[in-house]
């Protein structure tokens, strides 16, 4: 068993576990039970919620599916999409419409665009 990911909020990890588990990978969380304690709340490491990969022979593929899915919600929530329903704007990174709740075309759909700067 070897750590993969670590971080202090708790949502972020619970995200990337379902990311490694969609895939197949099987993998534990490490102090997910001490966000409602107080103890994750202290600014150390050891206490935050983790993700651990269960079998050695799994880690680099979790690792390079963690790190694609990292670079590409980054890339995703600076890219807007367009509602087909309602024609609301939404942050790239998002998969279903704040507005109307329909489903999101995705980036490999070819649907995103780049954010426009406001700043003039």
């Amino acid at each position: 068993m070897r750590e993969i990911y670590r971080a202090k909020d708790h949502s972020i990890v619970a995200y990337y576990k379902s990311v490694l588990e969609a895939e197949g990978i099987p993998i534990m969380l490490r102090n997910e039970h001490l966000t409602g304690s107080g103890l994750s709340e202290i600014p150390i490491p050891e206490f935050y919620p983790n993700i651990c990969v269960m079998n050695d022979e799994d880690y680099q593929r979790a690792w390079e599916i963690l790190n694609r899915t990292i670079h590409l919600n980054a890339k995703n929530a600076e890219s807007e999409v367009i509602c087909k329903n309602c024609e609301e704007s939404n942050p790239g990174n998002f998969d279903i419409c704040f507005a109307c709740g329909e489903n999101l075309p995705s980036l490999e759909d070819g649907e995103l665009a780049p954010c426009e700067s406001s700043e003039e």
